[in-house]
């Protein structure tokens, strides 16, 4: 039952996302092909990786990730930043066309957060985010992502 449960809280999460992306396409404000949109979505959840570490995640070439990279930059949706540390190193970067792009997902995950607030306990809220924490950090290892340390530097 577990299972299930995980499963259709997830379909939802998805099902959501592609109704807002069609419609975005009746209206011709979409661009992104699925598979752009797949890059954008890893490239933001690497939180800024480099075009060699996009490339590896993937497990695509480092010269088929940089077509990919550039065809996002052409369309306005990611941007290369150099690295302050590392001249020669340059970070991808989502501009503000993709962040607004992006919301018509993250903003239906704040509604339901609001409403797991309104609906559960204090104590419940917290259990249920340990758990979260669980599955990601412990229950995941084949997916890492940065550590909530890199984000907050």
């Amino acid at each position: 039952m577990l299972d299930e449960a995980f499963a259709r809280v997830y379909t939802k999460f998805k099902l959501h996302f592609y109704r807002k992306v069609f419609e975005r396409f009746q209206d011709r404000e979409a661009s992104l092909t699925t598979v752009e949109s797949f890059c954008m979505e890893i490239i933001q959840a690497l939180e800024n990786p480099t075009v060699n570490e996009f490339a590896s995640f993937v497990q695509i070439s480092p010269p088929n990730a940089a077509y990919k990279v550039n065809s996002l930059i052409q369309k306005g949706y990611l941007r290369k930043v150099q690295s302050p540390n590392d001249r020669r190193e340059y970070h991808l970067e989502p501009t503000q066309k993709y962040l607004d792009y992006y919301n018509i997902s993250y903003s239906y995950l704040s509604t339901v957060m609001e409403r797991i607030k309104a609906r559960f306990s204090p104590e419940d809220e917290q259990k249920i985010e340990q758990m979260l924490q669980v599955i990601a950090d412990e229950l995941m290892p084949e997916i890492p992502l940065p550590s909530r340390s890199k984000k907050e530097e």
